[in-house]
């Protein structure tokens, strides 16, 4: 289920939320808003292709309505007090609810769902990493991800195109943080935040522990950067390629870091 490309170099990228495959069974119990998978963090795989060589690549192709692998798995929030979405959550992006009237799951599915989708995902992704830690004494792993820039329920105003997290500089080195936001910053015509709305989320946290070796950074891009923020969610290849030679830039960079 979990599809892996394995990679020999230090670099790992995660892809918890490109995935659009919800199980029958789970699909009859979704409103025509649940159905429309609005919240997909769609073309990433497509977006990142071929964009550095001899990386590996972990991802999911379940959708995170069915579970959000990106959640703790306790499903404590990681953002307290702000507007979210939860491990199995229960409206979209816009705060509109994405099940039919009695049909969310309950706790013994949400133990289900968890076992049978939230695990594996991270099961393949700790064995890639220790993989890759073996290999040279430390692993990086880039999350991606993408998401509208307007979205009124969770954040205020038009997101930045590049947002970094690191939670607040505590997963990775300072010189990836660094050099990942250099790129950023120095992108003509482009946007971005370090730490801002998003920090990072549950597989940033768990994962960066660069005292151990295991460097973590997210980057969240705002869709407008590569495709139509509506459906039917269309690619726009000539933003896509403008924006893929700045995050080559950067997998390039992270792939060829190494600490002191």
């Amino acid at each position: 289920m979990i599809k892996v490309l394995p990679g020999n170099s230090p670099l790992v990228l995660g892809m918890p939320h490109a995935g659009t495959d919800v199980p029958p069974a789970i699909w009859k119990n979704l409103n025509q808003t649940g159905r429309a998978l609005a919240d997909t963090d769609w073309h990433i795989h497509q977006l990142y292709d071929g964009l550095c060589a001899d990386v590996t690549t972990v991802r999911t192709p379940i959708h995170r309505y069915v579970i959000d692998v990106n959640r703790d798995p306790d499903g404590n929030s990681l953002y307290p007090g702000a507007n979210t979405t939860g491990l199995c959550p229960l409206t979209d992006f816009d705060g509109l609810a994405i099940y039919r009237n009695g049909k969310v799951p309950d706790e013994t599915e949400v133990a289900r769902r968890r076992r049978a989708y939230h695990a594996p995902y991270h099961t393949a992704l700790e064995t890639q990493l220790q993989r890759v830690n073996k290999l040279h004494g430390f692993a990086v792993l880039y999350d991606c991800h993408s998401i509208r820039s307007h979205v009124p329920f969770l954040f205020e105003g038009t997101l930045p195109d590049f947002n970094i997290g690191t939670n607040n500089g505590s997963t990775c080195d300072p010189k990836i943080e660094q050099m990942t936001a250099d790129i950023c910053q120095n992108a003509d015509g482009y946007s971005s935040v370090l730490n801002g709305r998003f920090r990072g989320g549950w597989t940033t946290r768990h994962y960066g522990k660069p005292g151990q070796g295991l460097h973590v950074i997210q980057m969240e891009l705002a869709q407008s950067t590569y495709m139509d923020e509506a459906a039917p969610w269309l690619y726009q290849a000539s933003k896509a390629k403008a924006l893929r030679s700045h995050l080559s830039q950067i997998l390039t960079a992270l792939k060829n870091w190494s600490p002191a």
